[in-house]
C-alpha cells in the first residue's frame, strides 16, 4: 500500500498572484473599482456623441471586454439581458418620437403618416400622430442608441465586477448604509441568476407556453426569488454589524451630512456646467472641484468614527491602473476634441449624409478596448473553487486508500 503525504498533493485552486514561469499571467480577480472606473469613464465618453458609428464601436468594445474577462459566476452571464434592455430603450424612443410627431419641414424626407388625433387648446405644443420624417426617426434612434450605450456600460460593470466585493472597498462613512447598498447592488445580479434558475426549471418541467402567455409564470417567481435572496444577504450583513449607528455624536453626524449634501450639490452643478456650453464659467470646473472636495471631507470625517477590518483585501496593482487608465484616457480624448472636428461627434441630419468617422475618437475607443488585453484572466469563482478543492481532497483520499 502506497501512502502519500497530503502536503505533496498540489492544491488545485492555489494560483500565484504574479506571472508564472512560462510568462503567462496567472488568473486573478481584478479590483472591482477598476472595472467600475473603466465602465463609468467609457459611459462618460459615450455621452458626448450621437455619432452612430462611434456608439456602435462602444458596444463592440463592451462586448469584447465582457466576453474576454467575465468570470464563470452565474451573475456574470447577464450582459445579454442588458443588451436586450438597451434594444428595448431604442425601440421605445423611436416609437415615442413617431407617435408624438413634431411635423416636418420642406427639407425632410417623409416616411409615412399616422392618424392625427386633435388635442385641446391647453394641450398645445404636443402633436399626436401626423407625418413622420426620416430625419426625426434617425434623431430618435441616435439618442436612444446613446442611452443604450450608457445602460450597457453599467451592465458591463455589473458583469465584470463582483458587487459583493465592491462593498468591501466602500468608504467608512458609508458603513451605516451597507445594508441598503447591498440590496441595491445585488438585486440586478440576483435577478440574472433568478432568470436562469426559472428558465432551467421550466425546461425540466417541459413548459410549453411561450411569449406573453409565459410572462406571468416567469416574472413573479423571478422577482420574488431575486428580492428574497437580496434580503437574506442584507439580513446576514445586519447580523454582522452593518447598519449600526456607531459612536458618533449628533454634531458630527450633522456636520457630515451637511458636507455631503453641499458636496453633492456642487457635483451636480459642476456636471451641468461642464455639459452646458452656455453656463457661466464658475458653474463648471470650479463648482465640480469644490463639490468633490466637500464630499471627500465628509467621507473622511464620517470614516474617522468607524473601525472596520477586511479579510484578504483586494490589492490595487499595475493591472488595475492599466484598466482604469484605458477608460479614463478614452473619456479625456473624447472630451478634449483635439485633433478632430467637434461636429463629427454630433453629426447634423441636415443635409442627410453618412456620418464621418474621426480617427482620434476611434483610437480612444480602441484604447478602452485594450482593457480586455492588459487585465489578467479572471480567477475561479467560489463555487468552482469549492468543487476543485473537493475534487483534490477526494483524489488524495483515493490515493491514500490505494
Amino acid at each position: 500500500m502506497t501512502v502519500l503525504d497530503k502536503r505533496t498533493v498540489p492544491d488545485p485552486v492555489t494560483v500565484p498572484d504574479e506571472r508564472t514561469g512560462g510568462g503567462r499571467r496567472s488568473p486573478r480577480n481584478l479590483h472591482p473599482l477598476a472595472w467600475w472606473t473603466w465602465a463609468l469613464a467609457l459611459a462618460t465618453g459615450a455621452s458626448r456623441t450621437t455619432n452612430p458609428l462611434l456608439l456602435l464601436l462602444v458596444l463592440a468594445v463592451l462586448g469584447y471586454v465582457v466576453t474576454a474577462r467575465r468570470s464563470e459566476a452565474p451573475w456574470a452571464r447577464g450582459f445579454a439581458y442588458y443588451l436586450w434592455l438597451a434594444l428595448t430603450v431604442v425601440a421605445i424612443r423611436v416609437v415615442f418620437r413617431c407617435v408624438f410627431a413634431t411635423g416636418i419641414t420642406p427639407q425632410d424626407h417623409l416616411l409615412f403618416s399616422l392618424p392625427h388625433i386633435p388635442t385641446p387648446a391647453w394641450y398645445a405644443g404636443i402633436r399626436i400622430g401626423g407625418p413622420v420624417s426620416l430625419e426625426a426617426t434617425l434623431s430618435a434612434a441616435f439618442d436612444g442608441l446613446r442611452l443604450a450605450c450608457l445602460i450597457c456600460c453599467i451592465g458591463a460593470a455589473n458583469t465584470l465586477a463582483n458587487p459583493k466585493r465592491a462593498l468591501r472597498v466602500l468608504p467608512g462613512a458609508l458603513y451605516e448604509l451597507g445594508v441598503a447598498v447591498t440590496v441595491s447592488l445585488s438585486v440586478a445580479p440576483q435577478l440574472v441568476q433568478s432568470v436562469q434558475r426559472v428558465a432551467r426549471a421550466r425546461r425540466l418541467r417541459a413548459g410549453q407556453r411561450k411569449g406573453v402567455r409565459a410572462l406571468r409564470g416567469i416574472v413573479v417567481p423571478v422577482l420574488e426569488d431575486a428580492l428574497e435572496r437580496s434580503l437574506h444577504l442584507a439580513a446576514a450583513m445586519d447580523s454582522r454589524g452593518y447598519g449600526r449607528s456607531g459612536t458618533a455624536s449628533r454634531r458630527s453626524r450633522r456636520l457630515t451630512g451637511a458636507l455631503m449634501l453641499l458636496g453633492m450639490c456642487g457635483l451636480c452643478a459642476g456636471v451641468y456646467g461642464l455639459l452646458d456650453g452656455t453656463a457661466p464659467a464658475a458653474l463648471g470646473l470650479p463648482a465640480f472641484v469644490a463639490g468633490a472636495v466637500l464630499c471627500v471631507a465628509g467621507l473622511l470625517l464620517g470614516g474617522r468614527r468607524v473601525r472596520r477590518t477586511t479579510y484578504r483585501p483586494d490589492r490595487w496593482r499595475a493591472a488595475e491602473w492599466a484598466v482604469a487608465g484605458c477608460g479614463v484616457t478614452a473619456a479625456v480624448l473624447l472630451f478634449a476634441t483635439v485633433g478632430y472636428d467637434a461636429t463629427d461627434l454630433n453629426p447634423s441630419l441636415y443635409p442627410l449624409t453618412w456620418p464621418a468617422l474621426p480617427l482620434v475618437p476611434v483610437l480612444a475607443l480602441l484604447l478602452a478596448g485594450a482593457a480586455g488585453i492588459v487585465s489578467p484572466p479572471p480567477g475561479r469563482t467560489p463555487e468552482r473553487a469549492t468543487d476543485a478543492r473537493r475534487t483534490g481532497t477526494d483524489r488524495t483520499t483515493s490515493e491514500v486508500s490505494t
